[in-house]
Protein backbone atom coordinates (compact mmCIF):
# COMPACT_ATOMS: atom_id res chain seq x y z
CA UNK A 1 0.00 0.00 0.00
CA UNK A 2 1.27 3.26 -0.78
CA UNK A 3 1.06 6.03 2.23
CA UNK A 4 0.43 9.58 1.49
CA UNK A 5 -1.95 10.00 -0.54
CA UNK A 6 -5.50 10.29 -0.18
CA UNK A 7 -8.86 11.14 -1.74
CA UNK A 8 -8.94 14.76 -0.75
CA UNK A 9 -12.06 16.25 -3.79
CA UNK A 10 -13.74 15.55 -6.62
CA UNK A 11 -14.50 18.35 -8.82
CA UNK A 12 -17.35 18.91 -10.75
CA UNK A 13 -17.53 21.40 -13.38
CA UNK A 14 -20.77 23.80 -13.27
CA UNK A 15 -22.06 26.76 -15.02
CA UNK A 16 -23.54 28.24 -11.45
CA UNK A 17 -22.60 27.10 -8.30
CA UNK A 18 -26.35 28.43 -6.34
CA UNK A 19 -28.00 25.91 -9.45
CA UNK A 20 -25.91 22.92 -8.70
CA UNK A 21 -25.98 23.21 -5.19
CA UNK A 22 -29.57 23.01 -5.29
CA UNK A 23 -29.32 19.14 -5.42
CA UNK A 24 -27.17 19.20 -2.54
CA UNK A 25 -29.92 21.02 -0.51
CA UNK A 26 -32.52 18.22 -1.38
CA UNK A 27 -29.94 15.96 -0.09
CA UNK A 28 -29.61 17.52 3.45
CA UNK A 29 -26.84 19.66 3.05
CA UNK A 30 -27.46 23.20 4.27
CA UNK A 31 -24.30 24.99 3.55
CA UNK A 32 -21.40 25.22 0.98
CA UNK A 33 -17.51 26.72 1.88
CA UNK A 34 -17.31 29.33 -1.45
CA UNK A 35 -13.33 30.67 -1.91
CA UNK A 36 -12.39 32.25 -5.44
CA UNK A 37 -9.40 30.66 -6.75
CA UNK A 38 -7.62 32.94 -9.27
CA UNK A 39 -4.97 30.94 -10.55
CA UNK A 40 -7.65 28.71 -12.24
CA UNK A 41 -9.96 31.85 -12.74
CA UNK A 42 -12.71 29.90 -10.92
CA UNK A 43 -15.08 30.09 -8.05
CA UNK A 44 -15.14 26.79 -5.45
CA UNK A 45 -17.65 25.94 -3.62
CA UNK A 46 -17.03 22.97 -0.91
CA UNK A 47 -19.31 20.62 0.38
CA UNK A 48 -17.96 18.69 3.37
CA UNK A 49 -18.56 14.89 3.38
CA UNK A 50 -17.26 13.00 7.22
CA UNK A 51 -14.81 11.06 5.78
CA UNK A 52 -12.75 14.23 4.90
CA UNK A 53 -13.59 13.76 1.13
CA UNK A 54 -15.04 16.99 -0.04
CA UNK A 55 -17.01 17.47 -3.53
CA UNK A 56 -15.77 20.77 -5.22
CA UNK A 57 -18.04 22.71 -7.30
CA UNK A 58 -16.38 24.66 -10.32
CA UNK A 59 -17.87 27.65 -11.70
CA UNK A 60 -15.44 29.75 -14.32
CA UNK A 61 -15.07 33.63 -13.92
CA UNK A 62 -13.49 34.44 -17.12
CA UNK A 63 -13.87 33.13 -20.08
CA UNK A 64 -10.11 31.58 -20.22
CA UNK A 65 -10.75 29.55 -17.45
CA UNK A 66 -10.14 25.98 -18.22
CA UNK A 67 -13.53 25.05 -16.63
CA UNK A 68 -15.31 27.29 -19.07
CA UNK A 69 -13.63 25.42 -21.94
CA UNK A 70 -14.49 22.14 -20.07
CA UNK A 71 -18.19 23.05 -20.22
CA UNK A 72 -17.86 24.70 -23.46
CA UNK A 73 -16.80 21.16 -24.80
CA UNK A 74 -18.68 18.86 -22.28
CA UNK A 75 -21.00 20.42 -20.57
CA UNK A 76 -21.36 20.40 -16.69
CA UNK A 77 -19.77 16.51 -15.08
CA UNK A 78 -16.66 15.46 -13.08
CA UNK A 79 -13.70 17.46 -14.27
CA UNK A 80 -11.30 16.11 -11.93
CA UNK A 81 -10.02 13.93 -8.74
CA UNK A 82 -8.12 15.08 -6.15
CA UNK A 83 -5.43 13.49 -3.72
CA UNK A 84 -4.14 15.10 -0.93
CA UNK A 85 -0.38 14.69 -0.54
CA UNK A 86 2.29 14.70 1.84
CA UNK A 87 5.54 16.38 -0.18
CA UNK A 88 4.09 17.69 -3.80
CA UNK A 89 7.36 18.92 -4.62
CA UNK A 90 9.40 15.13 -4.37
CA UNK A 91 6.06 13.98 -6.30
CA UNK A 92 6.25 16.66 -9.34
CA UNK A 93 9.81 15.74 -9.82
CA UNK A 94 9.02 11.39 -9.90
CA UNK A 95 6.80 12.47 -12.10
CA UNK A 96 8.87 14.27 -14.38
CA UNK A 97 11.76 12.34 -14.26
CA UNK A 98 9.45 8.88 -15.01
CA UNK A 99 8.05 11.00 -18.18
CA UNK A 100 4.20 11.88 -17.45
CA UNK A 101 2.95 14.68 -18.45
CA UNK A 102 2.10 17.48 -16.43
CA UNK A 103 0.05 20.60 -16.84
CA UNK A 104 2.11 22.16 -13.59
CA UNK A 105 5.88 21.12 -13.13
CA UNK A 106 5.73 23.68 -10.26
CA UNK A 107 2.92 23.95 -7.65
CA UNK A 108 0.44 27.17 -7.58
CA UNK A 109 -1.86 28.51 -4.61
CA UNK A 110 -5.35 26.59 -4.86
CA UNK A 111 -8.23 26.66 -2.68
CA UNK A 112 -7.57 26.52 1.31
CA UNK A 113 -3.79 28.13 0.60
CA UNK A 114 -3.19 24.40 -0.70
CA UNK A 115 0.06 23.79 -2.90
CA UNK A 116 -1.49 22.27 -5.98
CA UNK A 117 -0.66 21.05 -9.36
CA UNK A 118 -2.10 18.75 -12.39
CA UNK A 119 -1.51 15.37 -13.97
CA UNK A 120 -2.04 16.05 -18.25
CA UNK A 121 -4.95 13.16 -18.53
CA UNK A 122 -3.41 11.81 -21.63
CA UNK A 123 -0.60 10.44 -18.88
CA UNK A 124 -3.56 9.41 -16.24
CA UNK A 125 -5.80 7.00 -18.41
CA UNK A 126 -8.15 10.28 -19.47
CA UNK A 127 -8.34 11.97 -15.87
CA UNK A 128 -7.24 14.82 -14.76
CA UNK A 129 -5.66 14.33 -11.38
CA UNK A 130 -5.32 17.25 -8.87
CA UNK A 131 -2.22 16.77 -6.52
CA UNK A 132 -2.86 19.06 -3.46
CA UNK A 133 -1.11 20.06 -0.39
CA UNK A 134 -2.66 21.49 2.29
CA UNK A 135 -0.68 23.50 4.54
CA UNK A 136 0.29 22.74 7.90
CA UNK A 137 -2.36 24.31 10.03
CA UNK A 138 -5.20 21.89 7.59
CA UNK A 139 -2.93 18.45 7.88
Amino acid sequence: MISGFEIDHIGIAVANLEQAFQIYKVLGWSEMDIENVPSERVKVGFIKFDNRVNVELLEPTSDDSTVKKFLDKRGPGIHHVCYRVKDIEAILAKLKSEGVRLIHEKPLKGAHNCKVAFIHPSSANGVLIELSEPPKALR
